[in-house]
């Protein structure tokens, strides 16, 4: 199935590199323009008239402008027919997309304030009690991730890899290098080794990226 997709933003951004790790899991080719933080600005009027939020990723295709990376995720692999990594069925694809929710809503406001501070060592985010509660919250996300792998032994929503993972394992790489204390999670740590093992992780993850 051939289509023309193109991608719009930068591979600095964890949201725009979800869109590009599930592209790889499909095998298909993009086009992708530099948008954002550092290159062409996405407050420009030519930007917002394809995304009035002024985020990236966005993309274009024959069916159109999309945005919001987890939706274009869903798009992507529905497109494709890839029930491998969000399934048809209503039971094991909501079992999918509650933790693709849960990392949208719950996981990714988790980090803000910290991956602010240590990271992008933005002077506005130094408040020592603001970054420690921060440090708190996001490992307390972290641990419910890994009472999750825990049970699964395997993958987040269960012994398959699925589209999930592909947001969550950016999440955790994102959380392991970010430079603060960090708990023990045996469970998490193997989860992030069995992605290391798969290309797409290797290059939107391994690759030098937070």
């Amino acid at each position: 199935m051939g289509h023309s997709l193109k991608v719009l933003g930068r591979t600095s951004s964890i949201n725009v590199r979800k869109v590009l790790w599930t592209c790889q899991e499909l095998g298909i080719p993009y086009e992708r323009e530099d948008w954002g933080i550092g290159f062409t600005p996405t407050q420009s009027p030519e930007f917002l008239a394809l995304n009035p939020n002024a985020q990236v990723p966005v993309i274009l295709d024959e069916n159109g402008v999309l945005w919001e990376s987890n939706t274009i995720c869903r798009y992507l692999v529905g497109l494709h027919q890839r029930h491998d990594l969000l399934p048809a069925e209503p039971g094991p694809r909501a079992k999918v997309e509650q933790w693709m929710d849960w990392q949208a809503t719950e996981l990714n406001p988790s980090w803000g304030y910290v991956f602010h501070a240590r990271v992008r060592k933005n002077p506005d985010f130094q408040d020592p009690q603001r970054l420690a509660d921060g440090v708190r919250g996001w490992n307390d996300k972290m641990g419910l991730l890994e009472q999750q792998l825990a049970k699964t032994n395997a993958y987040v929503a269960g012994n398959d890899f699925t589209l999930a993972d592909i947001l969550i394992g950016l999440s955790v790489h994102r959380w392991r290098m970010t430079p603060m204390e960090h708990p023990s999670y045996p469970a998490v740590s193997t989860y992030y080794e069995k992605l290391s093992q798969r290309p797409g992780f290797q290059t939107f993850a391994l690759d030098g990226h937070n």
